[in-house]
């Protein structure tokens, strides 16, 4: 008998298999003749025939029956029945074996396996129509006579191991072994029908992707037709395309940017959203998205611009000289978020626009007055049409550079509305941690506020909110003396507005006269606004005289000023003629500078009550009870007088509010005057809180105060002991105009006012 050993191969009784001599011969089997007998040995592994052992072979086997040769060597060999292997000798020249029948368990109805077996020959004759072929796989099909032909056909395309399909064959109940082979069709079929759905679906997107190819390749034929016709330039998605392509993105702001222009691709220039997407894609591709080169800061010449666009101001200029040096150590930008406070007029967005020019960048100006919207500050959600990007990336925009100087202006006059807080929304943009990846609500994207030099004003930091304020140094702005002013009106105001009015130097001539006289009649206000309407009103005039006489050359001095700026405008309260009982003279800051006030105090017939007037806030009225309650304690033998009359508290320019903590002293000296009936000296000023225990608290705003004493004619002021150490801040020229007098009690303001 001929053995031949099989590994990995289904093969089943009733079932022809074939092998070619070459290959048996390999394991020295010879087939001589048909109708040879044969036993089929299944191995347990991949192995050649001197590897052959014989634990090599598993203990059932299968015998056959040669049915056919071919010339071509090809050898069928019919398959019968299954054997347990009794005995197997291995020698180097061949394979013995002894066995015996292993019967097959017939635990199936011929019915239901013949219904069974039909029933998956359909199936499959259905997944042959499919093919191109498929008729002669049909055919073939139609040929198998039961589940062990089914089997071995499937065997080479389904997941079976090899000792999936040896149980098979080693399985004695039919039934078991023709549920195994029944499943395993029922998943092929299945997998089959998943994988032709999958290539269907494949080709179709492939076929749209062809056709949506083939489509736009045709759009861009017919707008490259249109460009020639049209020689003014190319359609709006070139254009987008090549700016695109051309900006160094970054690949989240770029991937943003390809999606909406695919929208624009496939949407009409009619429908409403063609113009949202285009606004954003021009927005974008207008933005700078890489930083150019930036000049090495020299601080010489820094100080240089400064100097030559300021007057004055050296502690603000030495602060903004120290922040260049540190971005010219770091190479980058660095140090802290200036915050330029102080009254309207005094430079605070133009020397902004100076540290521009002094460090080679560009500037840009953001009025926050009234913005009361967070979108303001974050930008609109592209969600509607109209929808805009923030006032910042606005002015990143203009600036047409990633790393401007932007002067934030009047942060103060931020309002908290009910579409958010946009000083809320302000601290990102403003905080260094943060605005490295700032996001524009209409950008979608983050971009690098980083290299941004911010500088922000405001005239006061009272209503800026505590968390905002804390990301900022504040740099006070004092106000102009009058000697500053004169400076400022020669060498910037005027110059300025005689090149504004188009007269040349010759044609006019402002002596210093003039000057000084609209510095100190004209003007009443801490910075140069007003100064600078008062030099354009007079050029404006001296330019009707020339257009009328051309050859004219004027001159305009103290004496004929009136003529070119009618009457002084200015009513600035002055020192009081001579000592009033009940009145004293107290200084206050405002926003425009600082002023003198007057606190009046009378009695009048009544029965003690107390009446305040003068639009005074609650600070200032709580100085008043403190006043009166010390001067009750401190003299008791006259408080009779607050008993037996009323007492009446005014502060001149009712229509005006005031407010604050310094008018302490004031209000107390007024009331000692006023119940001993001394007069206080009147070119005697002062400011100060006081407190129940007679102590004098330090106020603000103490430099402002000073000059408006200075301006007013006083000589000598008393300010609170804890000032003192900010006298450094106010100008020489005033503290030399004044006999600056610290006190710490109030027996020492007394003795000074009231002797």
């Amino acid at each position: 008998m001929i053995i031949i050993p099989v590994y990995d191969s289904l093969m089943l009784p009733g079932v022809a298999v074939h092998f070619h001599k070459d290959v048996l011969a390999e394991y020295n089997v010879i087939v001589n003749h048909v109708d040879e007998e044969v036993l089929f040995l299944f191995s347990r592994h991949a192995a050649k025939r001197h590897e052959l052992k014989v634990e090599s072979f598993y203990p059932v086997g299968l015998t056959g029956r040669v049915e056919k040769m071919e010339e071509d060597g090809l050898i069928s060999i019919v398959a019968e029945n299954r054997v347990t292997l009794v005995e197997v000798q291995v020698t180097e020249e061949e394979i013995f074996a002894t066995y015996e029948a292993r019967a097959d368990v017939e635990d199936v109805e011929a019915e239901d396996v013949e219904a069974r077996f039909e029933s998956l020959k359909k199936q499959f004759i259905q997944i042959t129509q499919k093919f191109q072929g498929g008729a002669w796989l049909s055919t073939m099909i139609m040929r198998w006579k039961g589940f062990h032909e089914l089997g071995c056909a499937l065997a080479g395309f389904v997941n079976w191991t090899w000792e999936d399909k040896y149980a098979i064959l080693a399985e004695d109940s039919l039934a078991a072994r023709y549920e195994k082979i029944e499943q395993a069709a029922g998943e092929f079929v299945a997998m089959f029908q998943i994988n032709t759905e999958m290539a269907q679906k494949q080709n179709e997107e492939q076929e749209r992707r062809y056709k949506e190819s083939a489509i736009r390749n045709q759009m861009r034929y017919l707008e490259e037709q249109l460009n020639e016709m049209n020689p003014d330039g190319g359609s709006d998605i070139q254009k987008f395309e090549q700016k695109i392509a051309a900006l160094n993105m970054p690949e989240e702001a770029k991937a943003e940017a390809e999606k909406v222009l695919n929208r624009m691709k496939v949407g009409s220039k009619e429908g409403s959203e063609y113009g949202v997407l285009y606004s954003y894609l021009d927005f974008v591709t207008s933005l700078a998205w890489e930083t150019g080169e930036v000049e090495d800061i020299k601080l010489e010449k820094a100080q240089a611009v400064l100097d030559e666009d300021h007057y004055g101001l050296q502690k603000v200029k030495d602060r903004i000289v120290q922040q260049l040096a540190v971005m010219a150590l770091n190479k980058k930008q660095s140090g802290s978020i200036l915050l330029f406070v102080g009254a309207p007029g005094t430079g605070k967005t133009s020397i902004g626009q100076s540290i521009a020019r002094a460090i080679g960048r560009k500037s840009v100006r953001i009025s926050l007055g009234g913005v009361k919207d967070e979108a303001e500050i974050r930008g609109h959600r592209r969600t509607y049409v109209g929808a805009m990007p923030g006032r910042i990336m606005e002015g990143i925009k203009r600036s047409g550079v990633q790393n401007p100087v932007m002067v934030l202006d009047e942060v103060d006059k931020l309002a908290k509305g009910y579409n958010g807080d946009p000083a809320s929304a302000l601290l990102e943009v403003l905080d260094p941690e943060q605005n490295h990846s700032f996001t524009d609500h209409y950008m979608n994207v983050p971009y690098d506020l980083s290299n941004v030099l911010f500088v922000c004003t405001a005239n006061s930091v009272d209503t800026i909110p505590e968390p905002l304020l804390n990301r900022m140094e504040v740099i006070k702005f004092p106000g102009y003396t009058a000697i500053e002013k004169y400076q400022i009106a020669k060498q910037h105001l005027l110059p300025k507005s005689m090149k504004e009015c188009g007269i040349a130097e010759h044609q006019l001539t402002v002596e210093d006269s003039a000057i000084e006289k609209m510095v100190a009649e004209y003007t009443a206000e801490a910075g140069v606004r007003g100064l600078r309407k008062q030099m354009d009103v007079l050029c404006r005039k001296a330019a009707v005289e020339l257009v009328k006489q051309p050859e004219t050359a004027l001159n305009v001095h103290g004496d004929n000023l009136i003529q070119y700026l009618d009457k002084p405008p200015v009513r600035r309260d002055k020192k009081l003629s001579g000592a009033i009982p009940g009145v004293a003279t107290g200084l206050a800051w405002t926003q425009a500078g600082g002023e003198i006030l007057f606190m009046e105090t009378c009695f009048v017939p009544g029965s003690g009550k107390i009446n305040v007037t003068g639009r005074l806030g609650d600070v200032m009225k709580e100085s008043a009870q403190i006043a009166l309650t010390l001067v009750k304690s401190r003299y008791p033998e006259e408080a009779e007088k607050f008993t037996k009359q009323d007492l009446h508290i005014h502060v001149p320019q009712g229509a005006v509010p005031k407010d604050g903590p310094s008018a302490g002293i004031t209000l107390v000296t007024a009331l000692v005057s006023l119940v001993s009936g001394k007069g206080v000296n009147p070119d005697l000023a002062m400011t100060g809180e006081i407190s129940l225990r007679g102590a004098v608290l330090p106020i603000g705003g103490l430099t402002e105060k000073l000059m408006a004493a200075q301006r007013a004619g006083i000589k000598t002021v008393l300010i609170p002991q804890d000032n003192v150490i900010d006298l450094d801040d106010v100008p020489e020229e005033v503290k030399e105009q004044l006999e600056i007098i610290p006190v710490s009690h109030i027996d020492e303001v007394l003795e000074q006012a009231l002797g």
